[in-house]
């Protein structure tokens, strides 16, 4: 089976993400690890950061043991590639406060939107954010913690709706082994991949090997699409509710390739919160 998860609220403390997981019945789990929109956050106490790894290593999935398979998710003001010096300054401070939260917390990785150029130009924007990376990890020598790169839907000047954008900012830091990838299905789609049939699934795979490989693909995040293929939207759907359906979920989650690799939810709660409790119980019949 594989393991099926979500986003999970930590408001009340990180350490409550687990009896809400267990809830939904999680065999994996996403997290923030502080306010995503914003810059800083009181640093975490002590007693929370144990009462997290205590409660990680005591929350076993229904299909999985404990502990969970666990990522965390940056915040949305980081832009690596910011040509405004005082938010590229910020963006790779809050980078290494988030990438320090999660060493404390024993999260292995955080899960980051690349960022835009915002007109500078693409190889310019690659560029700027392998060396922000490059500053990041020079910062954090013993950082347990790894950034996965995530893919997007490539609205505006936003960078990474390609592949080929990734395996480039990947090429381009100096310490490549410290940097992953998350594959986002509904972003993937909106940047152009079609993913609704066989042939289109397994040309995305291919490209994915091709290009991050496969081996670095630590979290997938399963999003249906508000909008079409291409659309350039990111507009997340319940599962089976949007334009990819549930065919193509049957596909990511029949793949033996993906081994143990988390999938977590990022859809839609709905008018009565159980949203995520109704898209595991589709996934799991798929």
């Amino acid at each position: 089976m594989p393991r099926l998860g979500a986003h999970v609220s930590t408001a009340g403390g990180v350490s409550t993400a687990f009896p809400r997981a267990a809830e939904l019945g999680c065999d994996a789990l996403q997290v923030f690890v502080k306010n995503a929109n914003a810059w800083r956050a009181k640093p975490l106490p002590t007693a929370e950061i144990d009462a997290f790894r205590a409660a990680h290593a005591g929350t076993p999935g229904p299909s999985a043991p404990a502990p969970l398979p666990l990522v965390a998710h940056a915040g949305y003001l980081i832009n690596l590639c910011s040509p405004k010096a005082d938010v590229h300054e910020k963006s790779r401070e809050a980078l290494i406060d988030e990438l320090e939260r999660c060493t404390a917390l024993g999260v292995p990785g955080l899960v980051l939107h690349p960022g835009a150029h915002l007109g500078t130009g693409e190889d310019e924007g690659l560029d700027g954010i392998a060396r922000a990376l490059d500053a990041v990890h020079a910062a954090l020598p013993d950082a347990g913690a790894r950034v996965l790169l995530e893919n997007t839907a490539g609205q505006g000047t936003v960078l990474g709706s390609r592949l080929e954008q990734l395996a480039a900012i990947v090429a381009r830091v100096d310490a490549p082994e410290r940097v992953g990838v998350c594959l986002d299905t509904c972003h993937a789609f909106a940047a152009g991949y079609d993913l609704r049939d066989d042939d289109g699934y397994a040309a995305f795979v291919d490209e994915v090997a091709r290009t991050v490989t496969l081996e670095r693909v630590a979290a997938v995040h399963l999003n249906d699409s508000r909008f079409g293929v291409g659309s350039h939207k990111d507009r997340h759907a319940s599962i089976g509710e949007g334009e990819l359906g549930r065919e193509t979920f049957a596909r990511w989650l029949a793949d033996a390739r993906w081994g143990d690799v988390p999938m977590v939810l990022e859809t839609p709660l709905g008018d009565d919160g159980l949203g995520h409790a109704r898209d595991l119980a589709t996934l799991r019949a798929l």
